[in-house]
């Protein structure tokens, strides 16, 4: 769950650290005090997009971090996750770190653990850790694909719908060079010739991996040897051989030394060094001389290196390639040459297309067997729940409509349909569901099919709007419920949801050097019928908007 998140330079927030319990925390505050700033900066270190605008205004950047607690049932997960990302344990390997930085060039940056990650790293670490209802939610829950993957969510299906997809995509693939073998005809045939025709050349040619490196190094050796012979012989004369050589006068020197080092041992270092110096000397002629031993004038050889070089560069423009490319281009050649006839195989691509229309047809079938079961499930979930939100006589159908061809998401479309009220012909939610019921449902939706969520944390962002009275106290209870087997927070604006929370956070703002600030405290009882009273009544608060909230505190 999360334990605690850090702000700091965050919009209207200087520097802010806010512990985090489990149950259901609620959020509150006057309209505009920096509720929804608290979720925008959660967002933000879970891998949403940045933005510089969210910095605070006279400073270089915002830093947002956020500690979480991993649950002994997430745990071995986790420490597998985070090795194979290549990220540290904490000490005591039960909480994650999350760290974001923007800067006002627009430079973001991530971090796992004190350790530099990617965005799509953060967002992974994230979708696991929580899940993010916003206020909108009621929106998204008009368009079919929503609808689908929702069922599939509360059903824990995603493993095989993703199944489902990679099979359809390999199926579409072979459909594709099929329909592309048929129709192929001569283009296919020229260019299978033209792939015959240089592949000849090639091979008759045989480039070798790393020969042209090696034959311009021979050819330099080749050309340029009798300057070689010459250098390096005078390298010998000057070393060893001439009146006055290198080694005969480090002879003299390393002698005369020795013999005053035996004077004084301070000069035992420089005599040894001459000593060293001397051996170098020895060794350097020596290989000298073996070298000139193997150099050989081959002229003979120059000629067949010369022929070579010559036979690659011209193959090289002529395919319009570099010359140490050609053994790859020669490997190149055959793959595409035995894909091409392979492609045109048209009955081995049939059957092939066959073979995987039965394996799709198999794994969508059983999605299909899956989804009808959830559907069921969740309908009558969601139809009992609606009672409870004035909706009486209600309920919610999820129909599976046969598609005439599969897709990659199955072999059927899942829609929504809602009847208001008893007696009703349930028809399609964007139809029938004005926005109030819209906004109940979704929210009875939100938080039957978070029950089966292994994500720990559910933050809610005013998805109780629309909504009051006696249905919003309902509302808190299921969220309250809700609480007992995930942290919950909870922004709204509604006093009999904030009731019910185990715990309260206040967000306000206030003025300071012609800045505005934004604080979040956690309030105490006293403290919550004030806060409470003050949603009741708005600015002017009585004795009876604090009874009436203490009488919606004794209920939560």
């Amino acid at each position: 769950m999360l334990q605690t998140l850090t702000l700091r330079d965050f919009v209207i927030v200087d520097q802010l650290e806010l512990d985090f319990s489990s149950g259901f925390t609620v959020l509150t505050g006057e309209t505009g005090a920096g509720k929804s700033i608290l979720l925008d900066a959660l967002g933000l270190v879970l891998g949403e997009r940045a933005d510089s605008s969210q910095i605070r205004e006279g400073s270089n950047r915002t830093e947002i971090s956020a500690l979480f607690s991993i649950d002994a049932t997430q745990l071995d997960h986790f420490n597998h996750w985070l090795e194979e990302q290549g990220f540290p344990l904490e000490e005591n390997g039960q909480s994650l770190l999350l760290k974001r930085t923007v800067e006002t060039n627009g430079r973001s940056r991530a971090f796992i653990n004190g350790s530099v990650a990617t965005l799509a790293q953060l967002r992974e670490a994230g979708d696991q850790l929580v899940d993010i209802h916003g206020q909108h939610a009621h929106q998204l829950l008009l368009k079919s694909g929503a609808q689908r993957e929702l069922l599939d969510r509360h059903a824990n299906h995603t493993t095989l719908v993703n199944t489902v997809s990679q099979s359809f995509k390999i199926l579409q693939d072979s459909r594709r060079r099929l329909e592309q073998a048929e129709n192929a005809g001569q283009d296919i045939e020229r260019e299978r010739e033209r792939l015959e025709w240089q592949l000849e050349e090639l091979t008759e040619l045989s480039p070798q991996n790393g020969e042209w490196s090696a034959i311009q190094n021979e050819h330099a050796r080749l050309a340029n040897g009798a300057k070689i012979m010459g250098g390096c012989q005078e390298a010998i004369d000057v070393l060893s051989e001439a009146e006055n050589s290198v080694e005969s006068t480090l002879s003299r020197a390393s002698v005369n030394m020795s013999a005053l080092a035996a004077h004084d041992s301070a000069l035992s270092a420089i005599s040894q060094a001459l000593e060293s110096a001397q051996i170098q000397v020895d060794e350097a002629v020596h290989h000298l001389n073996r070298y000139l031993q193997k150099l050989e004038l081959d002229p003979a050889r120059l000629s067949l290196v010369e022929d070579r070089m010559q036979a690659l560069h011209s193959a090289a423009r002529k395919y319009r390639t570099e010359a140490d490319y050609l053994p790859t281009l020669f490997n190149e050649t055959t793959e595409r040459l035995e894909a091409l006839t392979a492609s045109q195989n048209i009955g081995a691509l049939q059957d092939k297309v066959k073979q995987e229309e039965a394996a799709y047809l198999k794994l969508a079938k059983q999605l299909t067997q899956k989804r009808g079961i959830a559907a069921k499930d969740l309908s009558s979930l969601v139809t009992s729940a609606m009672q409870d939100l004035s909706m009486a006589g209600g309920q919610l159908e999820i129909a599976l409509s046969p598609l005439n061809e599969g897709s990659a998401h199955g072999l059927e479309q899942v829609e929504f349909l809602v009847a208001g009220h008893s007696g009703s012909t349930p028809r399609s939610l964007a139809k029938v569901a004005s926005g109030g019921e819209l906004a109940r449902i979704s929210l009875a939706i939100s938080v039957i099919t978070s029950k089966a969520s292994f994500t720990p944390t559910l933050i809610f962002d005013e998805v109780d709007a629309g909504i009051g009275g006696a249905v919003a106290e309902t509302v808190g209870k299921l969220l309250r419920q809700l609480g007992e087997s995930h942290q919950i927070l909870c922004v709204t604006h509604l006093p009999q949801v904030s009731a019910q929370g185990n715990h309260h956070l206040k967000v306000s703002k206030s003025q300071a050097d012609d800045k505005t600030l934004s604080q979040v405290s956690l309030l105490g009882r006293s403290e919550r019928v004030e806060e409470i009273a003050r949603m009741l009544g708005g600015a002017t608060i009585t004795d009876t908007t604090r009874r009436h909230a203490r009488e919606l505190l004794g209920q939560g």
